[in-house]
């Protein structure tokens, strides 16, 4: 950023150099101004004239008092035409200097408050006002000088397009960053009132009012969950949230719980990845303080254990094209099609350890506890959509009673036609 204001106050130093390079050489040929051509003009006409007076006096034209009479009139001729020639002379150059002194100061006070008024509606004074001092003048912007810039540009896109709900979603991101919450609000709420209520924007709401509730939950933060989960009970940001609140109170167990049942659900804007970390280090605090994990505490009913790889030759195949969905589940081995328990997953995530249980269930009314026998599928999807279809990988194993404990292996090794 201080090569950019370099830049600036260099092109406004040239601007001013050729407006007052203009006036300097005016006054220098106004320095040469003089009428002495004029003055002596004149006082060749005076001689000539004075000697037309004296020849005539010579010859007796003129008597002494005409003589002496014109003679004095041609003197005073001359010293007034003198007199009034240096007068415009000297009139001249004073209008010159005027005029030259008026207009550069003119045009250099516009250059510098357009200047000013310009840069500063662009936002680049508080750009460089923010902007960190470094030893290093080639030194990148770090993440918040970055995080300012960004947020700048968010809002700029907001009074462009008042409709933008995606970018009144990422301002609102933004603002909750830089702890900016009472504008973060302010951003979710112009997303709620575009786009109607969304589980994802007032679990959104709940987690900016956690920060500024100092990791608490308020009742405010609490309505905003309550809002969320009557919405999506599987909503990510809502069960990050509460699984932080257990985390950070200690309760490991919970904690894990939460963020358990987001990772199953693997939804596209979830950093899985990140999420099993923290299980992990839940985890890990959990056995330091003398507790036994228990992955599935808030389970009840039938858990089907499974471990899903993928063959060597699809395996080949794969890796030919981009990373497929994983579709892992069950249905009743009669009647009704409806998987009972289901979890997706990435193909690049094989092999995989995962389990069947009632909160994998896809509706209240069709339960893995509501059946006693089913067939179990994983399939690899050509296309991304659900169910089996020609061009599909698959494993399938039928029968299975749901009370059964010891793990169940899945190779997903063949391809439907």
């Amino acid at each position: 950023m201080l090569e950019l204001l370099v830049i600036i106050v260099a092109f406004i130093l040239l601007l001013l150099s050729i407006v007052w390079a203009h006036f300097i050489n005016q006054n220098r040929l106004s320095d040469k101004i003089d009428n002495s051509f004029r003055d002596e003009t004149n006082v060749r006409l005076y001689h000539e004239h004075k000697a037309e007076i004296e020849k005539d006096y010579q010859k007796g034209s003129l008597d002494q008092e005409s003589y002496e009479y014109l003679l004095a009139e041609l003197e005073q001729s001359l010293l007034q035409d003198i007199q009034e020639n240096t007068e415009e002379a000297n009139q001249e150059i004073d209008n010159t200097l005027s005029l030259s002194i008026i207009w550069p100061i003119c045009i250099s006070l516009f250059i510098l408050v357009f200047g000013i008024a310009f840069y500063n509606q662009q936002g680049s004074f508080e750009l460089i006002a923010n902007t960190p001092k470094s030893n290093n003048s080639h030194q990148q912007l770090d993440v918040q000088q970055q995080t300012l810039v960004e947020i700048q540009k968010l809002k700029k896109a907001t009074e462009q397009e008042p409709k933008n709900s995606d970018a009144w979603y990422s301002l609102g991101q933004a603002l909750v960053g830089i702890a900016e919450f009472e504008g973060a609000l302010h951003a979710f709420d112009q997303v709620i009132a575009i786009d109607g209520e969304q589980a994802d924007l007032f679990g959104a709401k709940a987690q900016a009012t956690y920060y500024q509730s100092k990791q608490k939950i308020t009742p405010q933060v609490q309505e905003y969950i309550d809002k969320a989960l009557a919405l999506d009970a599987k909503d990510p940001s809502t069960n990050i949230l509460l699984g932080m609140n257990q985390f950070i109170n200690n309760n490991f167990q919970q904690a894990i719980d939460y963020w358990q049942l987001v990772v199953s659900e693997n939804r596209p804007s979830v950093n899985v990845a990140a999420l099993q970390g923290a299980i992990k280090e839940a985890q890990n605090r959990l056995s330091l303080t003398g507790g036994k994990v228990n992955e599935f505490a808030n389970n009840t009913g039938p858990q089907l254990s499974l471990k899903v790889s993928v063959s060597a030759d699809i395996i080949a195949k794969l890796n030919e094209g981009e990373d497929k969905v994983v579709f892992i589940y069950a249905i009743p081995s009669e009647g009704s099609r409806m998987p009972v328990a289901a979890i997706k997953v990435k193909a690049s995530d094989l092999p995989i350890e995962v389990v069947l249980n009632n909160q994998r269930a896809m509706s209240p009314q069709a339960k893995l506890s509501d059946v006693e026998i089913v067939n179990i599928f994983a399939i690899i999807s050509n296309d991304g959509g659900a169910g089996i279809k020609a061009g599909d990988f698959k494993a399938e194993l039928n029968n299975v009673d749901v009370n059964r404990k010891e793990l169940i292996e899945l190779v997903i090794s063949s391809l439907v036609e």
